[in-house]
C-alpha cells in the first residue's frame, strides 16, 4: 500500500515532532501493509516552510534511521504546499517538490475555510505548463463542505482530488464522512491518503479506508484507488472516470 501524505518527518511541522515520533509513526504504518510513504511537510503554511533541499536531507536522514532499525518502508521527499500566488514562480525556479520524479503532479492544500479567487486562474496556468495540482482533502474545505460541486468544477478542469482516510472511516465526523463517501460515488477523488500526523489522534486508517472502500463498491474500486496511488507517484498519467454532481444535503445548511 502506498501513502502520498503523511507529516513523518520529525520537527518540521505540525506532525511527528521528535525522531522517536516518526519511528512510532513507521512502525504503525508498516502494521497497516504501507510500503511507501510520501513525506509531505506543510509548505508556505503559517510558520512552516520547508524548502525543497532541506525537505530531500530530512528524508534522507530519516530512512537511514528506519533502515537502522530493519523496518521495512521506503520514505520519497514530497511537500504538502498551501496555496500561493507565487507558487508558478517557484515551480519554475525549481523550488517545489512533487509527488513524482517528472514533476508532473503537486500536492495542493486550500485553506480550511474558503477557496482562493485566484485559485481557478492558478491551476490553468499549472496545467497550461504540464502540472497537474492535486487537491488534498477537500472533504475539509468548509467551502466544498457548503458547495460541494466546486470540487466537481476542478475536476472537470483536470486537477485531481485525495481524500483523508479518517474523513471516509468517520475520524473527522458524520459530516464530513457523509461527504466523502458522495465524493467517492460522485467520482470526485482520485486517492485515498493517511494525513497522518501522530500515532494518537491522527493516525493512518489507510487499512480501515481500503477494507471499508471495497466493501462499500467492491474489490474493483479499492484496485482502482490504489493502482492511482501508484500511477501518481510513478509520474504516470491517472486516468479519472467520468465525474457526477453532488446533489445538496443538510451539510449545506450546516454551515449558513
Amino acid at each position: 500500500m502506498y501513502d502520498l501524505h503523511c507529516h513523518i518527518l520529525p520537527g518540521v511541522d505540525d506532525g511527528a515532532q521528535t525522531l522517536d515520533d516518526s519511528i512510532e509513526m513507521a512502525e504503525a504504518a508498516v502494521s497497516e501493509g504501507i510500503t511507501h510513504i510520501l513525506a509531505t511537510p506543510h509548505h508556505h503554511k503559517r510558520q512552516w516552510i520547508n524548502e525543497k533541499n532541506d525537505v530531500i536531507q530530512r528524508v534522507k536522514d530519516l530512512q537511514v534511521e528506519l533502515d537502522k532499525r530493519e523496518i521495512d518502508l521506503t520514505i520519497f521527499p514530497g511537500q504538502e504546499v498551501s496555496i500561493y500566488g507565487e507558487l508558478e514562480r517557484d515551480i519554475h525556479d525549481n523550488k517545489i517538490l512533487f509527488t513524482d520524479d517528472t514533476r508532473t503532479y503537486i500536492l495542493v492544500e486550500f485553506p480550511t475555510a474558503s477557496i482562493p479567487t485566484y485559485a481557478e486562474r492558478l491551476f490553468y496556468d499549472l496545467q497550461s505548463h504540464g502540472k497537474t495540482p492535486i487537491i488534498v482533502h477537500p472533504e475539509r474545505n468548509h467551502s466544498i463542505l457548503e458547495h460541494p460541486n466546486r470540487l466537481k468544477n476542478f475536476i472537470d478542469k483536470g486537477a485531481l482530488a485525495q481524500l483523508t482516510a479518517a474523513s471516509y472511516t468517520g475520524g473527522f465526523g458524520k459530516k464530513i464522512e457523509k461527504l466523502s463517501k458522495q465524493l467517492i460515488e460522485a467520482n470526485l477523488v482520485h486517492f485515498i491518503a493517511s494525513d497522518a500526523h501522530n500515532v494518537t489522534n491522527r493516525g493512518f486508517y489507510m487499512k480501515d479506508a481500503y477494507d471499508l472502500l471495497a466493501k462499500d463498491y467492491g474489490r474493483s474500486k479499492r484496485s482502482l484507488f490504489n493502482q492511482t496511488t501508484k500511477d501518481l507517484l510513478n509520474g504516470d498519467p491517472v486516468i479519472a472516470p467520468d465525474t457526477q454532481s453532488v446533489k445538496q444535503t443538510f451539510i449545506s445548511k450546516w454551515f449558513k
